[in-house]
């Protein structure tokens, strides 16, 4: 069936990176199959990152279909726009049909988009990753994708007010070589080491970030073990 909803999406998202004149920087593309299923796995930390993690498929010609909760599904904009594209909506009470309908797009050969983190993490650091995406490639025999985003909270996340200005913002995207997830292994095993790998990018894009922050005022976006005053995972924990 012809993609009517979801090229023209992506197509309106560039215009607008353009018209923000975003510096955006994608290396490793090439890892994503241009054929087949995979699991793309990022990490999260803006409301913005389906969209860049979208974006480091484009170079292979793939589209990502999306695990994203329910709730969005049923926003009057964004529902019909979610459902057009064929991403997967998720209840976090009915979880397995979520699991059922990403199992049965990863055997028809489709890319899945999963944020293995859940939530958006507050630290900018790498919180805790849940197996479901380790289980979802043993269960349809494809290869995970690990994927780092870094300057996209500057743009728009929890906690802080959108910046859609002109302000140049840099956004730096690394993919990294797939992680087989054999189905004779333990699926915690498998996510213990694909978030490893996503550590690895981050701090790949970290290092390779172009800018810093411009004053005292400006340093909320770099995590506390860089400098920044980004809370720390444990007073996010204590905050909720």
């Amino acid at each position: 069936m012809a993609e009517l909803v979801y090229r023209p999406v992506i197509g309106a998202a560039l215009t607008m990176f353009k018209a923000l004149d975003l510096k955006i920087d994608t290396q490793g593309s090439e890892n994503i199959p241009r054929t087949g299923g995979a699991v793309l796995v990022s990490n999260h930390i803006s409301y913005l990152d389906f969209i860049f993690t979208g974006l480091g498929a484009l170079p292979q010609k793939r589209l990502v279909r999306f695990m994203a909760k329910e709730s969005v599904f049923r926003h009057k904009i964004s529902g019909p726009l979610m459902r057009g594209m064929k991403h997967i909506p998720v209840d976090r009470k009915q979880g397995e049909a979520a699991y059922a309908h990403a199992l049965d797009s990863l055997r028809s050969g489709e890319i899945v988009g999963v944020f293995p983190e859940a939530t958006i993490s507050e630290s900018f650091t790498l919180k805790s990753f849940k197996s479901g995406a380790a289980r979802l490639a043993q269960e349809a025999g494809v290869p995970l994708i690990p994927m780092a985003l870094w300057g996209t909270q500057r743009l728009w996340t929890k906690g802080r007010p959108r910046n859609f200005k002109r302000s140049h913002i840099p956004v730096t995207i690394r993919v990294g070589e797939p992680v087989e997830a054999p189905a004779d292994q333990y699926a915690g095993a498998i996510t213990r080491r694909l978030r490893e790998r996503v550590q690895e990018l981050l701090e790949a894009a970290q290092r390779a970030y172009p800018v810093r922050p411009r004053d005292a005022a400006d340093t909320w976006w770099v995590p506390a073990h860089l400098g920044g005053t980004a809370p720390t995972a444990a007073e996010v924990r204590e905050a909720h």
